[in-house]
């Protein structure tokens, strides 16, 4: 059976990446020489802090693209293996909308026409 890869690095400046692959030694070792990614030759040295098993990359890759609209706070619970505190990192703070924001556009675009 085919296995799958969905990963996480820290890289040099504290910053995390997350990706995907089939060949997660190959990829590791691709990603230290600088041929990894953009992000990461940028970066280096990387660090792989946590990997998740799958036996398809599609899988693996949808994966990939669900952690990286995490926060780093919901993806450091997810590798800490606080999978109770995910629920309550997923809800957005909503800040108070300022009653004027957006009022300028509207009379900016009105005094055009």
């Amino acid at each position: 059976m085919a296995k799958a890869y969905t990963y996480i690095l820290l890289c040099f400046d504290g910053t995390f990446y997350v990706g995907s692959t089939k060949y997660l030694e190959k990829r590791m070792e691709q990603h230290q020489n600088g041929k990894g990614s953009e992000y990461t030759k940028r970066r280096l040295p990387v660090t792989l802090l946590y990997y998740e098993e799958y036996n398809r990359i599609d899988f693996a890759f949808y994966r990939e693209k669900q952690l990286q609209g995490w926060s780093r706070k919901k993806k450091m619970a997810l590798m800490d293996g606080d999978v109770d505190l995910l629920p309550d990192l997923a809800k957005k703070a909503f800040r108070k909308k300022d009653r004027y924001s957006g009022r300028f556009d509207t009379i900016f675009k009105r005094a055009l026409y």
